[in-house]
């Protein structure tokens, strides 16, 4: 059983969300799976990520030192997630290459920031495939 049920990440309109979200996350093989006036939730066969208004009501924030890292099955998928982030007003972070920093090798991910503040790794070859 995985220790992680869902992430989520505050935005503060979710229509708007879906125009950055939607495209980015077609490009790592995920859809969105629910969506309600306060929530979409993403993942492949069950939700795994979640964008959704901050239930006190107040102004969505991102944390320093925090981001999300969503895997992609090649390069390539780590590429086109960058451009669709970048295409739909997303700020890079990073632009995607290998990292020597990472304890693994073959790493190859890329940052981003969504349009709210949110930052957002997509990444192949990461914890996630290790043995």
């Amino acid at each position: 059983m995985p220790i992680v049920d869902h992430l989520s990440v505050g935005v503060p309109d979710i229509a708007e969300a879906r125009k950055f979200y939607d495209p980015v996350m077609a490009a790592v093989g995920a859809k969105c799976l629910v969506a309600a006036d306060s929530i979409a939730a993403y993942g492949t066969d069950r939700i795994e990520f979640i964008v959704i208004l901050p239930f006190d009501g107040r102004a969505p924030t991102g944390g320093n030192g925090t981001h999300i890292a969503l895997t992609a099955g090649s390069r390539s998928a780590v590429d086109a997630a960058y451009r669709a982030a970048l295409d739909n007003g997303g700020v890079d972070e990073g632009a995607p290459g290998p990292r020597a920093a990472y304890p693994i090798p073959d790493v190859y991910t890329g940052y981003v920031r969504d349009p709210f503040g949110n930052k957002l790794e997509v990444i192949h070859n990461g914890f996630s495939v290790q043995a």
